[in-house]
Order: structure tokens, then C-alpha cells, then sequence
């Protein structure tokens, strides 16, 4: 969530087709990463049919878009105040398409000066919010996002994230007016981390390449392209410097590592190939330990055994900036309304817990419209914040104490899931959506409940440690 100005910028993503997980979901994620005291709401924006058409003005840089005047309902997590845009970030719609924005990157000087960045063109504050409620599959997402770039140009330079029950789609926006997108084969995934990663692109196949009109020919006249041969968007448009070593290329070897183990890579590598196939079916809680990971089982993990160096020598995939952390599940041969399930976890992904929401709800708990910039106990993302906070004080003794409520909270949620599932079955309309927004409801209630616990545990063992303590020597 960052500028092309910015020297760093934040957020991993992940995306895995349908072939490739465990019960033919689709699943795309990403942690949004800003900073460390910045909270996020979760909210349903219901169907709109207005009668004038509606003009949407970023409060960020000035975009200005007119809009369908059909709005689809869907899900999203603004910030806590619009003053310096919405940066909705994530949702799925009711139409059962999912979308997640953006993953900031960069574009290299050379293709710069041919096309600038557009100061007021869209950005990330403002892609949710303008493409999700009108797209009905990932692919028409990707072609409506590309539209208006081409139209109107971008002001940064992102990965965009798109699903819905058969397909999954990565698209990437290059210097003022340029894009690029490829679907992620079904048996396979990918793990993006800040920078341009679609490799070679295929114009003669429409089914997996979408491209801007006349790209090609961009880079031909202007001379772009390094390799004599093919054509990779990765190299012609990205950047290959210092900092990918260091806060790149490592997230993306170690989501690779998790899911290959016996791959053999170096996280300094430049050749870190985009399209994975992993050694075994992919479940959403593998998504979860991708994105709450950092660097566990090498000597780069802040809190691991390595010597100083090493543990702060690779910027890890969570960490304290995370805002939030979701994965979108599209399941399969099930209605919309229960097929999608956004799951959400607020705050330091690895100090939270991901709540599944079904698509089909009316409307979220309050908690999670409540937070401000200031520490408030009755807002969801400080209720995660700060246990994560506490535990941060004495991790090594506290960190087990967090997991163990992790994998306890987890596993019931897993299975409300199921019963809930059950139940949803045999209902629909009024009846369909009061029982997902309960039944959502009361997940969200158990991770809150036991944070809330967690935090009063860890606040009664933080008494004793005081550095006012004094143990008499009884030999005195």
C-alpha cells in the first residue's frame, strides 16, 4: 500500500487453482501490510440499483470514475477512516467472484520514461472498490480492471488478485497504461511478494494471457525488451536490484519451500520461477501457514536461534505492519452464497486467527466495524492486536501460549464449518442468509472470546516480571 516513490513497499500474495487443493476449491490470498497501528473494518456493502449514475472521486489522488449504476453486494475491509481513501483491499461479490488489491511492485526507469505513471489515475485505495461490485468471473474482472487503465491510466505499479469456482487470474499493471495478466493453472499456485513476477507471456493464448492492446508493440518501439528472444514481463518491466535479495525473493523461496520441500532454491535467487506445482494438494490451512510464516525452521526466523545477523538479514512474510490477513475460498457445487468464504484474520497474521465468513451474509459483527488509530477494547483488530502486542514482550515463553490457542480455535472453526454447511444445505433466501450472517457471526465471537482470554492470561503471567522483583537470599 505504498507509492512507486516509496524505496519498500509490503504484502504477499497467494494464489492456487482449483486442481490443486484438497476439495477443489479456488484460493487466493494476501497479507495487506502498511503499518503497525492501523486498523481495518470488515463490511457488506449490499446490492445497490441507483437511478443516476454514481461518480466515484478517490479521496487518495483525485481518480474520478463514473459507475454502473447496478452495485453487486460484496464483502470488503476499508480503513478505519476514508480521509485518505477506502482501500477496500479484498471481498467477494454476489455473484461469486473474489478479488484481492493490490501487491504493490515496481517498474524499471527504461519503461518508465516511455510511459509515466498517471498521478491521478487509479490506484490500490481505489480498485475494489471500483471493479468488484460490476464483474460476474474473474476473467470479466480482469478485462474491466484493464479498461480502466488503459482509459485512464495508474498511479503505481500492482499485482491484482481474481477468482470464482473454475478459474484463477494474476494481473499485473506496468508503468502509466500497461497490463498484463495470466491464469494460474489449475494444478498449480504462485507466491508474489513486491515485484513483477509473470514470467513469459503467450499472445497466441487467449484462454491463460490477457494483455493490453498493442504491448507488444510498446516495447518494440521503445526498445525495452533485454532478451533477443520471448517475451518475459518480469524482465522487460520489473526491476532486478539489491533489495529483491533481501525483501523480495526470500517470502517467495520460503511459500515455495512450505510447499516444496525437497525443491532445492536459494532465497537470494532471481530465478525463482512464478508457476509452482506443490508436492502434495493444497488446503487453506497450507494458505494460512504460508502467510502467518516467518522463516520458522531456518536461521532467518526474528524469533528463531540464528545469530543477529541472520535473523534480521530477510524481511519475513508476517510481520508487525500487517493490517490484516484473508484468504478467499471459492467452493465447489455449492450456491454462491455458501461456496465463498472469506476468511479474515485482523492484525500480525502469525499472532491472529483466521474467522471464516460466509459470502452470503447481511451484514458483519460491530466489532469489526469498530477502531480507530487509538487502542479501543471493544474494536476486533485491537482485541488480535493486542495479545499480539503482549506476547511480542516475552515471545519465547509466550508464543506457545498463543499457538496453542491458535490450533484450538482453529480446529472448532473448522468444525462450525461443517455443521454449519449442513444446515445451509436445506435453506435458502431470508432464511439462507440470517443463518450464514449467525453462524459467521458466532466464529467471529469465538476468536474474539478467546483473544480476549489469551489477554488476560498473559497480562496475570506479566506481573511477576517485573524489574522491580526482589528475591530475598534466604542465607541473609
Amino acid at each position: 500500500m505504498v507509492n512507486q516513490s516509496n524505496s519498500y513497499s509490503a504484502c504477499t500474495s497467494f494464489l492456487a487453482g482449483r486442481l490443486a487443493t484438497t476439495d477443489g476449491s479456488t484460493l487466493i490470498g494476501r497479507n495487506e501490510d502498511s503499518r503497525a497501528a492501523w486498523p481495518k473494518h470488515f463490511v457488506v456493502h449490499p446490492h445497490h440499483e441507483y437511478s443516476e449514475t454514481q461518480i466515484f472521486k478517490s479521496m487518495d489522488n483525485g481518480f474520478t470514475l463514473n459507475l454502473p449504476k447496478v452495485a453487486g453486494k460484496y464483502t470488503a475491509t476499508p480503513e478505519w477512516t476514508d480521509k485518505f481513501g477506502l482501500f477496500e483491499e479484498d471481498g467477494i461479490n454476489e455473484f461469486g467472484v473474489a478479488m484481492s488489491a493490490t501487491e504493490s511492485a515496481y517498474t524499471n526507469n527504461q519503461a518508465l520514461g516511455a510511459d509515466p505513471l498517471v498521478e491521478n489515475g487509479i490506484g490500490e485505495e481505489a480498485m475494489v472498490t471500483v471493479t468488484l461490485p460490476y464483474i460476474k468471473t474473474a476473467r470479466e474482472g480482469v478485462n474491466y480492471l484493464g479498461n480502466i487503465i488503459e482509459k485512464y491510466g495508474t498511479s503505481e505499479t500492482n499485482g491484482i488478485l481474481f477468482s470464482d469456482q473454475k478459474e484463477v487470474w494474476y494481473m499485473e499493471t506496468a508503468a502509466g497504461h500497461q497490463w498484463v495478466a495470466q491464469r494460474i493453472p489449475d494444478d498449480a499456485y504462485a507466491v508474489v511478494a513486491n515485484q513483477l513476477s509473470i514470467q513469459e507471456i503467450d499472445f497466441d493464448d487467449n484462454e491463460n494471457f490477457m494483455t493490453v492492446a498493442g504491448l507488444a508493440d510498446f516495447v518494440t518501439q521503445n526498445h525495452l525488451n533485454p532478451q533477443t528472444t520471448g517475451f518475459n514481463f518480469r524482465n522487460i518491466f520489473g526491476t532486478n536490484d539489491l533489495s529483491d535479495e533481501f525483501y523480495n525473493n526470500p517470502r517467495v523461496w520460503y511459500g515455495q519451500k512450505l510447499l516444496n520441500p525437497h525443491t532445492e532454491q536459494q532465497p537470494q535467487s532471481h530465478d525463482l520461477p512464478f508457476i509452482r506445482r506443490a508436492e502434495k494438494l493444497i488446503q487453506v490451512d497450507d494458505v494460512k501457514q504460508v502467510l502467518s510464516s516467518h522463516f520458522q525452521g531456518t536461521a532467518f526466523d526474528p524469533i528463531g536461534v540464528g545469530d543477529a545477523r541472520e535473523r534480521t538479514q530477510y524481511r519475513p512474510i508476517s510481520l508487525a505492519k500487517t493490517q490484516e490477513s484473508h484468504v478467499l475460498q471459492i467452493r465447489p457445487n455449492l450456491p454462491t452464497e455458501i461456496a465463498g468464504i472469506h476468511w479474515l484474520a485482523m492484525g500480525v497474521a502469525a499472532q491472529s486467527i483466521y474467522i471464516p465468513f460466509y459470502a452470503g451474509i447481511k451484514d458483519t459483527p460491530a466489532n469489526y466495524k469498530r477502531g480507530s488509530e487509538t487502542f479501543q477494547p471493544d474494536s476486533a483488530y485491537w482485541i488480535y492486536k493486542q495479545a499480539g502486542v503482549l506476547v511480542d514482550t516475552n515471545y519465547l515463553e509466550f508464543g506457545s501460549l498463543l499457538e496453542d490457542v491458535q490450533a484450538k480455535v482453529n480446529q472448532q472453526l473448522i468444525l462450525n464449518l461443517h455443521i454449519s454447511d449442513k444446515m445451509a444445505r436445506t435453506l435458502e433466501g431470508k432464511q439462507l442468509e440470517n443463518h450464514l450472517t449467525s453462524q459467521s457471526k458466532q466464529n467471529a465471537d469465538l476468536g474474539l472470546q478467546s483473544m480476549q482470554k489469551l489477554t488476560a492470561q498473559l497480562i496475570t503471567k506479566m506481573t511477576d516480571l517485573s524489574p522491580l522483583n526482589f528475591k530475598q537470599d534466604m542465607n541473609l
